[in-house]
């Protein structure tokens, strides 16, 4: 798979839809230690969302979304592909664009999520600050890491 055949676009409200999808199925992919009834609650809550309030870019093949990537205030906020995306080097190219485009330097993983962290701390991310509970109040730890100083 070349990473040629992809493009990062800027998000548009015609791009929600697959967005939405994307993350759905990256999550049950990827975060199999979500409580069922957690993961309808925040399915509900990433519907509501306007990802306008963002700095928001889609990688596309063609005019399909394969993966997308938010950033707020210089914090990656989230990163999701399509299963058969992943591990592809992907998330390093969106990555790498946040990082140079956005100037984005922080992000927060969920504790559980141990892909998730290795990927970071090999883009040189490291561990600042460990919450026990994530941004909605659950028992979700999240790591609070950003990139390691020069």
């Amino acid at each position: 798979m070349s990473n040629q055949n992809f493009k990062i676009e800027p998000y548009t409200d015609n791009d929600k839809a697959q967005i939405i999808e994307v993350w759905e199925k990256s999550v049950l992919a990827t975060h199999d230690f979500l409580d069922p009834i957690d993961f309808i609650e925040i399915k509900a809550l990433v519907q509501t969302i306007d990802f306008n309030d963002f700095e928001m870019y889609c990688l596309k093949q063609n005019s399909e979304v394969v993966g997308f990537i938010g950033v707020a205030e210089k914090k990656i906020e989230m990163l999701f592909f399509s299963p058969e995306y992943i591990g592809k080097g992907l998330g390093r190219k969106l990555t790498e664009f946040a990082f140079s485009e956005l100037k984005a330097d922080k992000v927060d993983v969920n504790e559980q999520n141990g892909n998730a962290i290795k990927f970071y701390q090999k883009l040189g991310f490291i561990t600042y600050e460990r919450t026990t509970k994530d941004d909605q109040g659950k028992d979700y730890p999240l790591l609070r890491m950003k990139i390691a100083a020069e």
